[in-house]
């Protein structure tokens, strides 16, 4: 299998990265390579990671952010790689590091876009606070039953996408996660294939969250209308082309 990108943005993490890195060490089985983006030098992740014990053992590759905030600090990462596939995944995710061997066979068997899943048999959501927890379910369920997207947790940043779709659709969204919805609801409008798998959410338990709910849920507001009401799209992905992937939000990669 084609090498896959690790993306995992990080602010401040310290020791706490250390029980991801332990899980994705016991569990991945394919060929990967882990890029941990920060937004500063002084980041207290970059002094622990070069402290892990096992850092040897890890293909694992510190990206300073190009941009300002977490969705530059992703794109960042994303342009540092050459994987065939990429999975964006939280820092604080110590429970779904055997889940990517599952995504990393999907895309293998075609899927461009594979979606965890909290809200299909077999996922959760725990610890959630009650208005995100509202916010987030009304939309996973609205997208899926009334929009048909093919996933039944539309808004979840935690995800995989083809190097190639990375390259063909433009991203728009420029701050947060809210990329990751725009990429799904694009590509479902180009009938490009996505697969979904039941994965596990747990509310964050060290370290520092870096969702801003309130301040980016206009950005997945607009998300969530296009893929209600927006125009059509091409039909399929375009060939792979050979420039980097613009960060998001470049003008002159946003299609007019």
């Amino acid at each position: 299998m084609s090498e896959v990108d690790l993306v995992i943005p990080v602010y401040n993490e310290g020791p706490a990265i250390y029980p991801m890195l332990d899980a994705l060490l016991e569990h991945v089985r394919f060929d990967y390579r882990i890029y941990i983006c920060h937004d500063h030098p002084d980041d207290t992740t970059v002094a622990a990671i070069h402290a892990y014990p096992d850092l040897r053992k890890l293909p694992l590759s510190l990206i300073q952010n190009e941009g300002e905030g977490v969705c530059d600090a992703i794109f960042s990462g994303i342009r540092a790689g050459k994987g065939a596939a990429v999975i964006v995944m939280p820092a604080d995710d110590t429970f779904n590091a055997a889940l990517l061997n599952e995504m990393a066979a999907r895309f293998s068997q075609g899927a461009q876009v594979v979606c965890p899943s909290r809200f299909m048999s077999g996922g959760c959501m725990t610890g959630c606070p009650w208005f995100k927890s509202i916010l987030v379910r009304t939309a996973a369920f609205t997208l899926y039953h009334v929009a048909r997207l093919p996933t039944h947790d539309p808004t979840n940043g935690f995800r995989l996408f083809s190097r190639r779709l990375l390259q063909s659709i433009p991203v728009e969204a420029s701050e947060g996660f809210a990329f990751s919805l725009e990429l799904l609801v694009k590509a479902h409008r180009r009938g490009i294939k996505i697969a979904e798998l039941p994965a596990q959410w747990h509310e964050r338990q060290a370290g520092k969250s870096r969702f801003r709910l309130f301040h980016w849920l206009p950005l997945y507001l607009r998300w969530y209308v296009y893929a209600f009401f927006g125009r059509p799209e091409q039909t399929e992905v375009k060939s792979m082309p050979q420039e980097d992937i613009p960060l998001p939000g470049n003008s002159a990669a946003v299609r007019s």
